[in-house]
């Protein structure tokens, strides 16, 4: 799906009075990986866009690394303030719903990073989907009326609600795609108990209604997202991140109804952007394809764009964090908060 609102152009932005023009302006700095030492570190780990450090076996120190990832590929630059954006609406979102469930969360003791409680992951992501969007539209288009057990209704639209939002898991992979799985497949083969289960969908609606009720507010729709939840104990904790645009999909709700009658594509307010122009440029992640190109001007317009996102979302101005330096800023910050924590 692309977004007729914002072609790829030379363009100017605003951040806390700072006026960025990309034939003008340096690349601001950006943090592309991160590899420390920390007293008591246990474990490291270093996933498609964030990197973990496991202290004392019950920390995770999560880093919001800058780099960028589609069709399961990390392509070649960071994009400068990605990483802080999606940190920081993870941590607003969550603190948003600590009255649903609680949380893993201890610190953000930077702009780009979160500590918090290790928890034991359940081996499943609970997708929802509120609309006929995405996966679930390519699946629809396919002629598949099921999805994971789910059943989708007969003539709908690409972007049509569904009566009632459709919880559709998938498994989580160490290696490869996740794959989409039923609940009664999910109970079978023992991934999580038919008690946690029942709870991680309770969970999963009513954090969904929250999303959705804070997206309208801030003239958004939820369209899809997904949460992940782990163990700390006995208790189930939401872990990760949560209504973020990389883990879900919102459109504007101005001017929805009115795009589905003409048959109109929606304005998103999503990562899907950077996909469109990925596959408009040949590339799906497939084997022989080369990613494209890019530029100075097209990293600089998705860093534009997740400032957009952010301050959508936030309802807040964007302040990015000061430095020449962001790996020196962040280890400094972890060092300082983790000998206050204790556990």
């Amino acid at each position: 799906m692309g977004n007729d609102s914002w072609p790829l152009r030379t363009f100017a932005f605003s951040i806390t009075g700072i006026i960025m023009t990309v034939e003008q302006q340096k690349i601001p700095s950006a943090l592309k990986e991160t590899l420390f030492s920390f007293p008591g570190q246990t474990a490291f780990y270093r996933g498609k866009v964030r990197d973990v450090y496991t202290i004392n076996g019950k920390l995770l120190v999560m880093v919001a690394t800058d780099r960028i990832s589609a069709f399961d590929v990390v392509l070649p630059r960071p994009v400068p303030w990605k990483g802080q954006v999606l940190n920081q609406i993870a941590a607003l979102m969550m603190q948003a719903t600590t009255d649903i469930v609680p949380n893993w969360i201890i610190s953000v003791p930077d702009p780009n990073v979160t500590i918090g409680k290790k928890c034991d992951p359940f081996r499943v992501e609970m997708v929802i989907r509120g609309y006929l969007a995405g996966h679930a539209w390519r699946e629809y288009k396919s002629g598949k009326r099921i999805l994971c057990g789910e059943v989708m209704p007969d003539g709908m639209k690409e972007n049509d609600p569904f009566p009632v939002p459709l919880i559709t898991p998938t498994t989580k992979a160490n290696q490869g795609h996740d794959q989409d799985i039923s609940r009664d497949e999910i109970i079978k083969r023992d991934l999580v108990t038919e008690d946690d289960y029942v709870q991680l969908e309770k969970y999963t609606r009513q954090l969904y209604a929250r999303g959705q009720a804070y997206a309208a507010s801030k003239g958004l729709i939820l369209v899809d997202t997904k949460y992940e939840f782990g163990k700390y104990g006995s208790q189930i904790l939401l872990m990760d991140e949560i209504h973020t645009p990389d883990s879900s999909r919102y459109f504007y709700s101005d001017g929805y109804e009115q795009r589905q009658l003409e048959g109109k594509e929606q304005r998103q307010l999503s990562k899907e952007f950077v996909r469109r122009w990925l596959m408009d440029n040949g590339f799906q992640g497939q084997a022989g394809q080369e990613v494209p190109r890019m530029t100075d001007e097209w990293l600089m317009t998705l860093s534009a764009r997740y400032v957009e996102l952010y301050e959508q979302l936030s309802g807040k101005t964007f302040e990015p964090a000061r430095g020449i330096n962001p790996e020196e800023r962040v280890k400094e910050n972890i060092l300082r908060s983790l000998e206050s924590i204790s556990l």
